[in-house]
């Protein structure tokens, strides 16, 4: 698991996703990117702060994060 410095620099490699989950007025707002392919990685920020930073997580601990919450 690691911290990308500046997920608009992510912004300008990946096209992120809003969660379903998420919704304009709520409070839990999530966005992720596909960085498999030229990283090895999924990338996570927060939809109200992106120019924040991301966290980067290995495809096998996004997966069983998604796991965990959906339990």
């Amino acid at each position: 698991m690691s911290s990308h410095p500046n997920a608009l620099e992510l912004a300008r490699e990946v096209a992120w996703f809003k969660s379903s989950y998420s919704s304009d007025q709520g409070a839990s707002c999530v966005e992720i990117a596909d960085l498999i392919p030229t990283h090895a990685r999924v990338a996570v920020r927060d939809s109200k702060l992106p120019s924040g930073p991301a966290l980067t997580l290995p495809p096998e601990a996004f997966t069983a994060f998604v796991t965990y919450v959906r339990t």
